[in-house]
């Protein structure tokens, strides 16, 4: 290891915006800190350096941006803040003339902080190194470690899709994946770690297997990756995050209902529920793919968890349209939705269609889907009422109770007690409680 910069040692503090892959490159890049002599320290603790990164797939992102700079000043104001992340890609100039802000890097000099930092000493504007998006073209492997109870581990970055409102490939540039072997040695650094779960992230991970530099050769696909992964040993459980439903292959699907250690659980972006709707964002399936991939997943694993992706208010999206999701979702076998409001992205082609949504509309759009989100989990919870599953205690105290999750991910709680932290239990689940979540009878230690 090289000689660290710093003989006397300096506090850095992170806050991520975001994705689970924002959380799992946070942790990346704070261990280069602490190679660097640096002590990390929670984000409201003071300390020398403050390091943001950031998020733009929302309006609502952005503006949080300046918030949280504020959050950093009002505990130091002669802190460092530094700015990283989509925004500060897509962006950089904009953050750099954020009131406080000292330096902005761009989507290749992320990784490289340290090496941008000569001294702590304030800016009056923010210094800004940002790469034409085509020059990201390597791959950095990513994981989250020390922070949760599971870890974030990146698989693939970056995404060659085209989808009308997003601006994730102008942020991350071309889908391109780690190598198989890189991923394997990350997973057991992290099993050494005695962390007992592990989701897999990236942009767009179903297209794994793409190489640096946009190499369109599959190595090694998607498949295989969850294949070799379900062989490390120490870990407990692995959970695939959000993947397209034209990427998910009923290979995967069979594998992971009788897997070791990949749980039932999935998250597949819908959108709409619309096929007119589908193809004015230019998705690469409509929905009998869809509904295909869940009655898929319901034969083979009865009580999987299915997650949902949706935007409302997408222009073009008439309250027929609208309508159409609204029931196609009502009516389909899924447990919870996360809905997003459509805002408009600069340099997308969808901020220049017609058949513009007014936002009071898109809000209430948005606030039934929520509502029927409240429906699916609870019907969801309630079909697993009187079933024996195994759940994996977090660390934190909220409100005097540790929570935790089921392989399928039904959401416990009990009165906190620190000796369950990291630990994975077999319960019977009995009743939902005030909050919406499940009470248990524990049964053993697994």
């Amino acid at each position: 290891m090289r000689e660290a910069k710093y003989m006397v040692q300096k506090k850095v503090a992170f806050y991520t915006l975001g994705c689970k892959l924002n959380f799992s490159e946070t942790s990346t890049i704070a261990r280069s800190f602490t190679q660097e002599n640096f002590e990390r320290v929670e984000f409201n603790e003071m300390a020398d350096i403050y390091v943001i990164n950031t998020c733009s797939v929302t309006d609502n992102a952005d503006k949080r941006f300046k918030t949280i700079v504020k959050q950093a000043q009002k505990v130091n104001p002669d802190a460092f803040v530094a700015a990283v992340g989509c925004y500060a890609q897509l962006k950089p100039n904009e953050l750099a003339a954020v009131d406080g802000v000292d330096l902005v890097l761009g989507a290749t000099e992320k990784f490289k902080i340290t090496d941008y930092i000569n001294d702590l000493s304030k800016n009056d504007f923010g210094e800004v190194h940002s790469c034409e998006i085509e020059e990201a073209d390597f791959y950095v492997g990513s994981y989250s470690i020390g922070d949760r109870t599971r870890a974030f581990l990146k698989v693939q970055d970056g995404c060659d899709y085209k989808c009308t409102y997003c601006t994730i490939p102008l942020a991350r540039g071309i889908s391109r994946s780690d190598s198989l072997q890189n991923v394997l040695q990350n997973a057991k650094e992290i099993s050494s770690k005695n962390i007992k779960e592990i989701v897999l992230t990236g942009v767009n991970i179903g297209d794994y297997g793409k190489g640096e530099f946009g190499n369109k050769k599959h190595e090694h696909t998607f498949f295989e990756l969850v294949q070799a992964l379900d062989e490390v040993e120490g870990i407990e459980r692995l959970r695939i995050s959000s993947i397209e439903p034209n990427l998910l292959k009923n290979e995967t699907i069979s594998f992971v209902s009788d897997s070791k250690a990949f749980v039932p659980h999935f998250h597949i972006p819908l959108q709409s529920g619309s096929d007119e709707v589908l193809k004015l964002m230019r998705r690469r399936y409509l929905t009998d793919t869809y509904v295909d991939r869940v009655l898929k997943i319901k034969e083979q694993m009865p009580d999987a968890c299915i997650g949902v992706d949706v935007i409302v208010g997408f222009p073009g999206e008439t309250d027929d349209y609208f309508l159409d999701t609204y029931n196609f979702l009502s009516n389909l076998d899924i447990s919870y939705l996360h809905v997003f409001t459509y805002s408009e992205r600069e340099n997308t082609v969808a901020a220049k269609m017609d058949g513009v949504v007014p936002l009071n509309v898109r809000k209430k759009r948005s606030k039934m889907l929520r509502g029927l989100s409240v429906k699916k989990r609870r019907a969801f919870y309630e079909s697993q009422l009187g079933s024996t599953h195994t759940v994996l205690f977090e660390s934190e105290n909220k409100e005097g109770y540790i929570h935790g999750f089921t392989e399928n991910y039904v959401k416990v709680r009990k009165p906190w007690n620190p000796a369950y932290i990291n630990s994975i239990h077999q319960v019977i689940l009995k009743e939902i409680d005030e909050e919406g979540m499940v009470r248990f009878d524990l049964i053993s230690e697994k």
